[in-house]
Formats: C-alpha cells, structure tokens, sequence
C-alpha cells in the first residue's frame, strides 16, 4: 500500500563543510568529489545560503530538533543539556503515525525521546569500535553523560556501522507506515580517523590552497585581529603543526624535519585536508548505499532525502581550522534535498535560511504544523520557487562560548544576502564554562557581494556607513524578534554604547 505521507531520510554529518561537497563547486572539487552527496543535489536543490544560528555541535543540534535559537531551547554551548521535555519534530512525527528512528550521533546530552528506535553514539563518540546506547539503556544509572565509553560496543569503523545500523532498521520496518530516519555520522569531526581503505586515495594529490590561508588580518578589528597571538596560537592551521608532528597523533605523525615556517605551514594545511576528505570518503560512499537501498526497494521517488550538517568547517580558510566564527566557512551548512515529487531536479536555492527553520520544513513535509513555540518558518516553498513575499533573507546568529577550547570570543551578528554585521563583545556572561577573560570588543562588516570571502573588512569606511546604520537598526530588530535582547547584561550593553 503506497503512503499517503512522504518517508523522510535527513543525513546529518558532523562539522562537514559546504567546502568539501564537489556540488558546491569549491577549490577541493577540482581534486575531491562527493558523487551520492552531489546525486541528491543534482536530482533535486542545492541550498546554496543555509547557515547555522550557533556554529557548535550541540547547540545547532538542539536548534534543528527545536526549531528554537539557542537562548529559547537553553544550549547555548557544549557544555548544556538539552531538556528531555521540550517538544521536538521527531517527537511530533513518532504521535502522528511515523516510524522514527535515530542512528548515530546525538550529542545534545539528554535522554532519545520521540523515537520507535535509536542506537546513538554516547558523547562524541569513537571512530574506532565506538559505543552506543540503544533502549534497553537506563539512563538514570549513566553518571556522566559527555563519556564515551558507555553502553554496548561495537567493532569497526563507526561511519559503516552507522550505515549498516540504518539499513538494518529500513529492511525491519513497517512497510505501511511513513518513516522518519535520522542517519547521524561521527564524521567528519576531528580528528579525521579515516577508514584504512581511504589511506591512499589522495595519494600525489596537491590540495589547492586558499587564498585567505596568508591573510593578512590588520584589516580587521582588534576583537580578531589579535586572535591567534595574545589570546592563543593553538587553533590555525600554521600552528596545528606541534599538534600533527605529534608521534602518537591518531592518523600518523607530520614529518617536518628540515621544513622552515612556510614550508611547516603548507605540510600541515596538506595533512590536514587529507585526513579531512578520507573521512568524508566514507560518508559519501554511506549515502550511496542508502541511496541504492531506497532505489532497490522501489521508494526512492517517496522518499525526502535531505544531506546536511551540523555547521560548516574552516579548512585552511583565515589560517583557521574547526568552526565557531561567523564567518561564512563555519556559518553556512550544506543542504541539499531530493524529492521529485515536488522538486525539480537541478533546483539552485539562493533564499537566506537557518537552521531554526529546519523543524518547520520537515513538519510541513510530513503534513503538521509547527507549534507556537517554534521561532523558524517552512522553506518548503521556497523549494518549489514560490518564496513567500515576506521572507525575511537574513539570519541572526549568536556563539556564546567564549574563549573555551579554541578561543573565539563571544559574538553576534546577522547575515543578510549581501552584507554581514557582527560585534565580538568578548564577555563570558552566564554562559556555561565561556572563560572568565574579557577580550577587547569591535565590529567588523563584510561586503557579501564584492568580498566572498571576508577578506576586507569596511566597517569605518566611508561609503558604507549608511549600510552600517541600516544593518544595526536590522539587528536591533532581529534581536528583539528572536527574544535575544541585551537588557539583561549590563556589562554588554556598556561595550555596546562604547563602540558606537
């Protein structure tokens, strides 16, 4: 008996970056191609402007299942749990009659809810022979929910047993009911343990560098300019070195003997990105099995299939590697949908969306609507090329955790379809384990149109304060909007009258 409702796959991996899908026509697609995740693009849309609200696993994460910003649901960094409670769309889809189930990666730190099924990785989870917890765990006996040696173990590589996990539930379930799977990878978090049967297939590969890989960063403001050297030098590429050089580093150690600055610096961009594209390797060739299990069965054209992830990732970009900045590396998450019921094959979406809209569309796809709660709205619409008049085109993105891990100081800003507006306010505030040292604060504004890839910032030029003005008063907006006001931190509303 044919659905009357459309099954529905969303893949999300963890950290990939637009950058590294050879749809998205990057400098990588000239040496690494991504064929099952360009299929569904090319049979379907390509989103080309999706972005993150809070470029960190664990409150995007939260943000997608809520369709909520991070200061509504609660997780605002790594270190918040995500209230078991609150309503999400899984939980919606499982009391309207889906097949839910969740498989991989679930890293928002709380008890499965609104799933017939789920095997999920506890914490971060390992590459190699990782753990997962599945629903015979108790979870009022788990101490520490962040460790990732709990549960039952599995052997082998956790992308193929994730992608084996998923298939198993396809071929188990209910042929009469619609289906909600969400395929979760490990991958391609760091630090990119690839599967030996990708050890070599970037061998004599030269990875095309970016430009912003030298940039020299005076244009910008003191907020970031000094990242890197008076606040910390572990994060960019260039000083990843020590880390790579490292005789136990897990995907073998960087030779540099004999290698001066420069050298060091372009050795360590290369192993980095190759580790990178072994990992993702492995993703792709998982979608493809999914794909061709679908298309097997004869349900592939019933099918949504949606590939995204969690926030983007720098790859060398600003000298920068993992995710966190606003800056459009981190902020944009890949997407790309096929449903050719309704989409047209080689679909090219440049409408501005987040993920706080994630929860609204595949409710409308499953034919429910969103609850009052819900701060995002359906781009389904925007799919099919009927954008509604009022969409909005821009997104607020705030990162509270400031300072903690890799340093980025605690910013907000928006992001419309041709400028960027961000201030780095650089204060710890209530934020959970944020570090308790102030950083100088600055705004930085980038022209979106002329300057892709942020490399001038025009903030204090001339020409551009009209555009200043109008973006502050759209964020002041915007802020109120969301619920995101600055009324309760005297301490930020001061920097903020001071770099007026």
């Amino acid at each position: 008996m044919a659905n009357k409702k459309p099954n529905i796959l969303y893949i999300m991996s963890d950290d990939h970056g637009a950058n590294a899908i050879s749809a998205y026509g990057s400098r990588l697609a000239k040496v690494f191609e991504t064929p099952n995740i360009d299929r569904i693009g090319r049979e379907g849309a390509i989103l080309q402007n999706v972005h993150c609200t809070n470029a960190i696993c664990t409150p995007s994460r939260a943000t997608i299942l809520t369709g909520q910003y991070a200061h509504v649901h609660g997780v605002k960094t790594l270190a918040d749990e995500m209230d078991p409670s609150l309503n999400t769309y899984p939980i919606m889809m499982q009391e309207d009659g889906y097949q839910t189930a969740v498989v991989g990666k679930w890293h928002v730190h709380c008890e499965v809810k609104g799933f017939d099924y789920y095997d999920v990785l506890p914490g971060q989870g390992y590459y190699f022979n990782p753990y997962f917890w599945d629903k015979e765990t108790d979870w009022d006996a788990i101490e520490n929910i962040h460790h990732k040696d709990q549960g039952k173990q599995h052997t082998g590589y956790v992308t193929d047993i994730i992608t084996d996990k998923c298939l198993n539930w396809l071929k188990k379930r209910d042929r009469d009911k619609p289906f909600m799977l969400m395929c979760h990878h490990k991958a391609p978090h760091d630090n990119f343990e690839y599967h030996p049967r990708y050890e070599h297939i970037l061998d004599g590969v030269d990875i095309p560098e970016p430009d912003s890989l030298w940039e020299d960063k005076s244009h910008r403001s003191i907020a970031t300019r000094t990242y890197g050297t008076s606040v910390s030098e572990r994060n960019p590429v260039r000083n990843a070195v020590t880390l790579m050089s490292d005789p136990n580093y897990q995907t073998g150690q960087l030779d540099i003997t004999g290698l001066n600055e420069t050298e060091r610096t372009k050795a360590a961009y290369q192993k980095y990105l190759k580790d990178y594209l072994r990992t993702v390797k492995g993703i792709d060739d998982s979608v493809g099995e999914l794909l061709d299990y679908l298309e097997q069965e004869g349900i592939l054209d019933d099918t949504i299939i949606i590939y995204t992830s969690d926030q983007g990732m720098f790859l060398g970009e600003h000298d920068y590697i993992d995710k966190r900045w606003i800056y459009e590396e981190a902020l944009q998450m890949p997407f790309l949908v096929r449903y050719p019921k309704e989409i047209a094959a080689g679909t090219v979406l440049e409408d501005v969306i987040s993920n706080v809209d994630f929860a609204p569309t595949l409710l409308d796809y499953a034919g429910l609507q969103k609850t009052d709660v819900m701060q995002g709205r359906s781009f389904r619409e925007n799919i099919k090329g009927n954008t509604p008049a009022d969409w909005p085109n821009k997104i607020y993105y705030r990162y509270w955790m400031h300072l903690t891990h890799h340093d980025n100081p605690a910013h907000y800003g928006i992001r419309t379809k041709d400028y960027k507006l961000i201030f780095f306010y650089g204060l710890p505030l209530d934020a959970k384990h944020a570090l308790q040292e102030p950083t100088p604060p600055g705004w930085e504004l980038y022209d979106l149109r002329n300057d892709p890839f942020e490399l001038k910032n025009v903030y204090h030029d001339q020409e551009y304060q009209e555009v200043v003005k109008d973006l502050k008063a759209q964020l002041l907006h915007m802020k109120k909007e969301v619920g995101d006001e600055d009324d309760r931190y005297p301490e930020l509303v001061k920097r903020l009258i001071e770099t007026r």
